[in-house]
This record gives C-alpha cells, structure tokens and sequence, in this order.
C-alpha cells in the first residue's frame, strides 16, 4: 500500500511510525519552511536538513515525486515540498491522510483515494473523505468516525502535568524568534526560552522544553512557537507522544478497515 500524508509535523509523523512500521510505503507532502514546534520528533525536519530520523524510521527529502516514490518503496520515508499536495493525483496513491491539523479543509477530496482519512476537526467522514479520526485528548482520542466530524477545537491545549495553556509559549509581538535556549534544555519558572524584535519570552513554569520554532522563523504576535513539558523528562523530547501514537493507531485501524485489511489474504 502506498499513502501520502499531507503534513509532517509531529502528530502526522506519529501517524507515520505507526503506519511505516506496519508495511505501508509513505510519503509525507510539506511546506518549504515548516513551522512543526516538537522538530526533534517531525519527518518536517527534512525539509532543512535533508534527512530525518524518529525512533530509528528515516525520511528522506525527495527533490520530486518520481524520487519519493523510490524512497517510499526502498524502505524510508519520503518528504517532498508540495504545498498543495499535487503529488496525489500524479501517484494515484492507495490512501490519503490530511495530517495537517488546520482545523479545516483546504483541498481533501473523498475522491482523492481509496481510502482518505483526515485528523481533527474541519472535515465530514461520508463527504469529504471516508473517515476522521479523533484527535481531542479525552475518552474518544484516537476514535475511527465512518460518519460526522471530530469534535469542534475548543482552542484550549490538553492536560499535561496538570497544565495547559501555561506550557504554551507564544511570540510576544510581530517580528524574527531567535532562540536561547535548545530544545530538551530544563527550565525553572521565569526563565528565557527565546526572544523576539528584543522582547524575552519566558516560561510562565519549569520543566523541559519539548518545543520550539527554528531560529529565525518570521513570527506575528500570539504564534505558537514553544512548548514546555512539566513533567520534566528530556526523552520525552525525542519520542513520540501519547497522543500521535493514538492518532496514529487510529489511522491504521481506519485504513485496514477500508482497505479489507488482513481480510483480503483469506
């Protein structure tokens, strides 16, 4: 089987352990300066640096789709910049999954694939792709929908370390981040994680950073450029998260589901 995932940040690349580890053949469609916060755990990083690694699964950056296509069956993941996804209809893939987390839908079609399937709330499973998956923390995370949509964003980051909107770090104001510190770096409460046109931004609590923008990333006022994990265990920094892996086992459960899965062996 051969799926495009469109985005590779770090829940569209937990999404990509799990589906690569069961044998499907994967690439990941990105922009050409990503904006993923958790990098040590995105397939984006690619884009940059040409290759990623995540739990020991390479990706590879693809300069166009005939080189992702040879990657993807050659046993890594390919990355290729492809803002619109273009490469679905050039490689008529068996599966699509909109791993973008935008909240709605720019250009997914239920006519894209055998099988689409889209993360989150902004998409309708029977009509504009065959199944959503549930990506709200919370009883139903990681829930396959054949019918309706995931839950609305509440725009309240989930629970971690009994925090949430505290571990979020935003720019302070218009300008370039320029980072102090490095991502899995401990932090106490008050201290200077980045700054911006000068401003500091400091974490409102202690623990590690789990995430930041790259240095040098144009920001606006309010972004959402870090991440800091209270619980304060620096591997948690270089794996994925609870939530991408139930994401991910949700996508794969949905994909067997379309496809007949082991079924079709019988």
């Amino acid at each position: 089987m051969l799926a495009i995932i469109k985005g590779a940040g770090d829940l569209a690349s937990g999404v990509a352990v799990r589906l690569h580890r069961a044998g499907i053949h994967l690439i990941m469609t990105e922009i050409a300066k990503p904006t993923a916060i958790r990098r040590t755990v995105s397939f984006c990083r690619a884009v940059w640096e040409g290759f990623a690694v995540v739990e020991g699964i390479t990706a590879r950056l693809a300069r166009d789709t005939a080189e992702a296509r040879a990657i993807a069956f050659a046993g890594d993941i390919a990355v290729l910049v492809d803002a619109d996804a273009a490469c679905v209809r050039t490689l008529a893939p068996d599966a699509v999954v909109d791993a973008m987390l935008l909240k709605r839908n720019l250009n997914t079609t239920i006519a894209d694939a055998p099988a689409v399937v889209a993360l989150g709330p902004g998409f309708t499973a029977g009509a504009d792709c065959h199944a959503v998956v549930e990506t709200m923390r919370g009883h139903e995370l990681g829930r396959v929908l054949l019918r309706g949509s995931a839950a609305p964003n509440t725009g309240v980051p989930g629970i971690i370390g009994g925090y949430a909107q505290e571990r979020i770090l935003r720019a302070p104001c218009d300008g370039v981040w320029q980072t102090v510190l490095d991502i899995g770096a401990m932090v106490a409460a008050g201290d200077v994680v980045a700054t911006v046109a000068g401003l500091p931004v400091q974490t409102p609590l202690g623990g590690v950073v789990r995430g930041l923008l790259p240095d040098g990333t144009p920001v606006t006022r309010g972004m959402k450029s870090g991440d800091v994990d209270p619980r304060g265990i620096p591997a948690y920094c270089e794996t994925v998260s609870d939530k991408a892996r139930a994401i991910g086992g949700g996508v794969l459960e949905a994909l067997l589901m379309l496809s007949g899965g082991v079924r079709q062996g019988q």
